[in-house]
């Protein structure tokens, strides 16, 4: 029995793609919408440009959609511009679904929430571990902007929603902007293969202080259990393993599984972005020695993401309280997630 027909915005995203393939899995019919055609078994691709409004009424019009699963977003040069785009883009996708039997809408934000924008990134003080009730930080956010074009329109349009805070997310994709898994294990083999250290790349209190991350699957499993959970409708989540770690012990592991030395953290950040200057001949080297599937290092690695997460001078632990009290209880330890995602990396030639 068809649990429903979903519309993945994203598709081809850590988040997007993962939740896609799950719902499959789980019994969806699944539309998966992107600007460049998933080739994901069981899913039917929806390519288009959200910014395009009219491609977009075009390509949405008619499709049966019950459930949207927003899972996208679009970087600009400054915030203003991210509301701007951003917002435009659910706006033109809910316009094009205005005829559709729509009854419920999920929204994938972040811990961004309580810590501020990509250019006033650790602005937000918040307590930890950041709670759902916490109020917005001061200036601009696009993770507002998209909460208010959501809220607005199920009022609007008499739909449910809900919005997911993940921190993190592990899992796997190619292509993808903000994806911290990829990045360190092509980290690790270039350390491996140039024979150095591995240098943790972050700030001193990154390094010392506890944290937490998100898992794909643990993401998708709270996505569909809040979409067909009405007592969870219109609520806020944290999203999170519901372990928590230190990197000075998950920086060790991760090194011993690639066999690589492991240096002291330096007193001073050495961001990937400086470390890995000149990395994309290294990695064309590495590919064609070992038959790898893709020698683009810009498809796989997201340098900025990863320094931006390992170099904050704050703690973040999200609280789950309230997603375990409406009864959601899955959970993944982190290293694992770690792990089982080189292993696919491994296995599928992404890295030697």
């Amino acid at each position: 029995m068809r649990k429903g027909t979903a519309l993945v915005v994203g598709a081809t995203g850590i988040t997007g793609g993962n939740l896609a393939s799950y719902l499959v899995a789980s019994g969806w019919t699944v539309f998966g919408l992107s600007r460049h055609a998933t080739e994901q078994s069981g899913v039917i691709p929806v390519t288009v440009d959200l910014l395009d409004d009219s491609a977009t009424r075009e390509a949405l019009a008619g499709l049966p959609i019950t459930h949207v699963f927003y899972c996208t977003w679009i970087r600009r040069d400054n915030e203003k511009a991210n509301i701007e785009a951003n917002s435009g883009m659910m706006r033109n996708l809910f316009s094009a679904l205005e005829d559709a039997d729509l009854q419920h809408a999920s929204l994938v934000t972040g811990t961004k929430q309580y810590l501020g924008s990509f250019e006033a990134y650790g602005s937000g003080r918040t307590e930890t571990p950041f709670r759902e009730s916490e109020p917005r930080v001061p200036g601009d956010n696009f993770y507002y902007a998209l909460e208010d074009v959501l809220f607005e329109t199920a009022r609007r349009q008499g739909f449910s929603w809900n919005v997911h805070r993940p921190h993190t997310v592990i899992g796997y994709a190619r292509g993808n902007a903000m994806n911290m898994g990829t990045t360190l294990a092509v980290y690790a083999t270039i350390c491996r293969a140039k024979d150095k250290p591995f240098v943790f790349p972050g700030s001193q209190i990154q390094w010392n202080a506890l944290t937490d991350m998100t898992d794909a699957l643990v993401l998708a499993r709270q996505m569909e259990w809040t979409a067909t959970t009405p007592g969870a409708a219109n609520q806020a989540f944290n999203t999170v393993n519901g372990d928590v770690f230190r990197w000075r012990r998950m920086w060790r592991e991760i090194g011993e599984y690639f066999g690589l030395e492991v240096a002291d953290c330096p007193e001073t950040p050495q961001p990937l972005e400086t470390q890995m200057n000149g990395a994309d001949t290294t990695w064309r080297e590495i590919a064609k020695k070992h038959d790898l599937v893709e020698s683009d290092i810009s498809k796989l690695a997201s340098w900025w993401h990863t320094d931006a997460d390992l170099g904050r001078d704050q703690e973040c632990v999200n609280d789950t309280t309230k997603t375990r009290d409406f009864g959601f209880d899955h959970f993944r330890e982190t290293k694992a997630a770690f792990f089982d995602l080189f292993d696919r990396l491994r296995a599928e030639k992404i890295i030697p």
